[in-house]
């Protein structure tokens, strides 16, 4: 019994243990199946995910390439365009430039027929000058034919001395002779001043052709335009207060009419109405409108026409294209810009005279560079301060200092007859002057000058009286602004000054109607918080 208990619990255990190993066979066998699946799972899990990366990879790749070749692409356009634009504009200069090439074909092609027909007429001038010469052989075998037969002549019937006869014969002959060769000077002197008188009329009428003359003269008046007509109150102030400080500080008369958008200033003097202009278009800008306001601008004002100046100085001297001209000279001639000559402004007469002096020195062969040079500069006595001597006179002696050529300097001198001429170029330029003087609107020019002096002659008379600070012509002579020191000018000597500068405008000064002389006194008190 015991036996057979042992038997089955050995035979138990050895179940239990049989099936231990066979659970634990089979556990390893299915979790090394299970652990192979989850890993091949996972390789297969990580090739999708590469392929997948890769696809990704090669997608942004491609939207890189894309956006590279676009931008590669938009810069290559651009370039283009720029190159396109480059050769556009060089296609325009190098136009311009073959026009301006046949242009001056065209010039040199004229000219060089001018020459040839100049050289043809000397040719022809030689032929007749030979055959003339060829007629008086003619002339002198004849006449020797006709001594010869006369001397037997007379030894035949007059029984005289052949030495006696032949002085008788030679005396005749001879007065014969000055007869005929002075009708054939005179006549060829003639036919010479015919044909130097058409040439200086081709000359002449060459030159004028060739330029074109702006037909304008100079007036009183500045027309400034302005954006609005509500800026017309502020220029005007309350009670008229900035229009009354405005024509005290510039001297010109500010005209505020119905007009729209326009506002007129008059004056006779055409650089300070050019101040005014400035002034004025300055206050625009800002729109503070007051009269500290207009004093400040008044003096940017000033500080700015020499620039003005120059400007003008140097765009005339570029257009003669001459050089080396000093800037001292470069100023005095933009201040030409703002004087009047015979009804013309004088920079616009300077540059004709210039420009006709140089087109006729060249059409005849002499130095073009000096003509203009002396036909710009022939009226710049009239820029310079006042002086007994005539303005010609005083522009030689003026550019004397900046070594200026002996030819130039004599034709300034000269060209109103001033000075004796010692050079071609000295009646080209006097012609020159007389050329543009004479263009239409110069006639009656002359009072337009005569009441500018007239004007200045007023604001000198009331400069001579004590304390007066400025002085204005006003209304085309009509009216006389008087500025004074308030703190040396009392009210009632403000009315004896007006009295007194009236009296000496009626003595000194011939004028029609009246002129109104104006006392300005104005006291300003200043104080500095600190």
């Amino acid at each position: 019994m015991e036996v057979r208990l042992l038997m089955n619990i050995v035979i138990n255990l050895f179940l239990i243990v049989s099936a231990s190993l066979v659970c634990f066979a089979a556990g390893f066998f299915i979790g090394r199946f299970f652990l192979e699946r989850i890993g091949t799972t996972k390789v297969l899990e990580a090739e999708e995910r590469a392929v997948q990366i890769v696809q990704e990879a090669q997608k942004e790749a491609n939207d890189y390439k894309e956006l590279k070749v676009s931008e590669v692409n938009q810069e290559w356009k651009k370039k283009r365009r720029e190159f396109e634009q480059e050769v556009v504009i060089k296609n325009n200069k190098f136009n311009q430039l073959q026009k301006q090439i046949q242009q001056r074909e065209g010039q040199l092609k004229k000219q060089s027929q001018d020459n040839r027909d100049l050289e043809r007429k000397l040719q022809d001038q030689r032929k007749e000058i030979e055959q003339t010469m060829e007629l008086v052989t003619v002339r002198a075998a004849e006449l020797e034919r006709i001594i010869l037969e006369q001397n037997q002549r007379l030894e035949s019937i007059g029984n005289l001395q052949a030495e006696e006869a032949r002085n008788m014969l030679i005396d005749n002959m001879v007065s014969k002779a000055r007869e005929e060769a002075t009708e054939t000077i005179h006549r060829i002197h003639e036919e010479a001043e015919q044909k130097a008188s058409r040439l200086a009329e081709k000359t002449l009428l060459t030159a004028i052709q060739r330029i074109s003359f702006e037909q304008t003269t100079e007036n009183a008046l500045s027309v400034v335009h302005i954006q609005s007509d509500e800026l017309k109150g502020r220029i005007i102030g309350r009670e008229g207060r900035n229009i009354k400080a405005f024509e005290n500080a510039t001297g010109v008369d500010i005209i505020v009419d119905d007009t729209p958008e326009v506002v007129i200033l008059s004056c006779f003097d055409p650089l300070r109405r050019e101040l005014a202009k400035l002034t004025l278009q300055k206050l625009l800008v800002d729109g503070i409108i007051h009269p500290v306001a207009i004093e400040k601008a008044f003096e940017d004002a000033k500080k700015e026409i020499d620039d003005v100046i120059m400007s003008a100085g140097e765009e005339v001297i570029s257009s003669l294209q001459i050089t080396d001209i000093p800037s001292e000279l470069v100023a005095l001639i933009g201040r030409m810009k703002f004087h009047t000559v015979y009804g013309q402004n004088l920079l616009q007469h300077s540059r004709e005279v210039a420009m006709l002096s140089g087109l006729m020195a060249a059409e005849v062969k002499l130095d073009s560079r000096l003509a203009k040079r002396a036909g710009l500069l022939h009226d710049i006595g009239l820029v310079l301060p006042e002086s007994d001597t005539p303005h010609a006179i005083t522009g030689m002696n003026y550019l004397k200092k900046f070594n200026e050529s002996a030819v130039v300097l004599n034709a300034i001198a000269a060209h109103h007859g001033e000075a004796e001429k010692e050079s071609p170029i000295a009646d080209l330029v006097e012609a020159a002057n007389v050329i543009s003087l004479s263009r239409p609107g110069a006639r009656g020019a002359v009072t337009a000058d005569g009441n500018v002096k007239r004007l200045e002659s007023l604001e000198e008379i009331a400069k001579g009286f004590p304390g007066v600070l400025k002085t204005y012509a006003l209304q085309a002579g009509r009216e006389i602004r008087v500025i004074v020191e308030g703190d040396n000018v009392s009210d009632s000597q403000a009315d004896m000054l007006a009295h007194d500068i009236a009296s000496k405008i009626e003595s000194d000064v011939q004028y029609p109607g009246q002129i109104k002389v104006s006392i300005v006194r104005e006291k300003r008190s200043i104080a500095y918080a600190k």
